[in-house]
């Protein structure tokens, strides 16, 4: 009862922390704010995070609404959810490595909030290749199927976000990032695992082909640590707006990939 008891805190404190959803604050309850353990449930929290984008495009799909019509509601819909918050972060990120001479200034422009060229540029292509990507593979799955896809994504993009967290130090010792704690060993396995479980369940049961599900992976596998050796050059390691970027380049990677290959 206690294990069960502890993963519900550690869902309820991740949703919390990706998103705009009110928790209950029982599970706050003598938390001092980080998530060290509570990151093994980021992929559980963003399927629940992603149900009213998922519910969204099957229902549409269903009426027969348009594809692109459909895939702008979802991303609407995840956005309003998320508060945009990892929109943030790439947008951030991008106008930091994009303007950033060295490392000092490249972390001055990310804690800046007004946005720039590259983050803005960033931004329109995270949107048009999310939107065009759904648009291209909904016609092609069933409504039930589409909402699936977006779940199984969902879990990927919040484990990759997990791995990059792991991989390196944080870049500056006041960030969220820092204040959230180190991931455990055991956590980061955890996420790993159970994100690539819960992704191809949701695949299969979507009738992904499975040319379709390799490739995926296999975007995700080579964007996540490629991200994260950029991050390590410019910056000598993470912050809680590479952690956000992660998670936009690995939902724009898997869902690309599905284009390709559904």
């Amino acid at each position: 009862m206690a294990y069960i008891r502890d993963l519900f805190d550690d869902v309820a404190r991740s949703v919390a922390f990706l998103s705009r959803v009110p928790m209950p604050s029982r599970h706050f309850l003598d938390h001092d704010g980080r998530l060290s353990r509570a990151v093994r449930a980021f992929p559980l929290a963003g399927i629940l995070i992603a149900f009213p984008a998922a519910v969204s495009a099957a229902l549409l799909s269903a009426l027969g609404a348009s594809s692109l019509f459909t895939a702008f509601v979802v991303v609407a819909v995840q956005v309003l959810v998320t508060g945009a918050l990892h929109e943030d972060g790439l947008s951030d990120t991008a106008d930091g490595f994009g303007g950033g001479r060295d490392r000092e200034r490249t972390l001055v422009i990310m804690k800046d909030s007004r946005i720039g060229t590259y983050g803005a540029v960033a931004l329109i292509l995270s949107f048009g290749f999310r939107v065009s990507a759904i648009a291209s593979f909904l016609p092609l799955l069933t409504s039930v199927g589409a909402g699936f896809v977006l779940l199984a994504t969902a879990a990927l993009s919040r484990a990759a976000m997990v791995w990059h967290w792991s991989r390196l130090p944080p870049a500056r010792s006041d960030g969220v990032a820092a204040a959230a704690g180190v991931p455990e060993a055991g956590a980061v396995s955890v996420a790993l695992g159970s994100g690539t479980v819960l992704a191809l369940l949701l695949f299969f049961a979507a009738g992904v082909p499975v040319v379709a599900v390799l490739l995926s992976f296999a975007a995700f596998a080579l964007v996540v640590p490629g991200f994260g050796r950029i991050a390590a050059r410019k910056l000598g390691g993470h912050t809680g707006d590479t952690i956000g970027a992660t998670q936009q380049l690995a939902e724009i990677a898997v869902l690309g990939a599905l284009a390709l290959a559904i």
